[in-house]
């Protein structure tokens, strides 16, 4: 099972399962300490270049989310989401962004897609 959680909200040992962080940048203002994060698979997040794009306006969802399935299929991303597809298998993975609507953004795209082929 695939979760959707903002960073900031407070870890729940029983629903969370696996925290895995999938921002490219540490939340501001969130002690390491306090963020109950398990995995932050920097592989599987969006490119510096593609987030800069998309939240400069440059890049509209459909596009963004196009060029952020490219950058999952790749290499580089492959073995990653391969582990996460196999930890949701065998139990909870909770997604964690910083981002205000974690449903209508990156995180959700990648949920998605590790859904896919489950």
């Amino acid at each position: 099972m695939i979760r959707l959680k903002r960073v900031y909200e407070a870890p729940d040992p029983v629903e969370d399962g696996v925290r895995v962080l999938v921002d490219r940048l540490w939340p501001r203002g969130l002690a390491k300490a306090d963020a109950g994060v398990d995995e932050w698979p920097k592989a599987v997040t969006p490119s510096a270049e593609l987030r800069k794009r998309y939240h400069s306006g440059e890049l509209g969802f459909a596009e963004f989310r196009e060029r952020y399935e490219a950058e999952l299929g790749g290499a580089e991303a492959g073995v990653e989401v391969a582990r996460l597809r196999a930890m949701a298998l065998a139990g909870t993975v909770t997604l964690l962004t910083a981002v205000k609507e974690p449903g209508a953004s990156h995180a959700a795209v990648l949920a998605e897609y590790l859904a896919a082929a489950s």
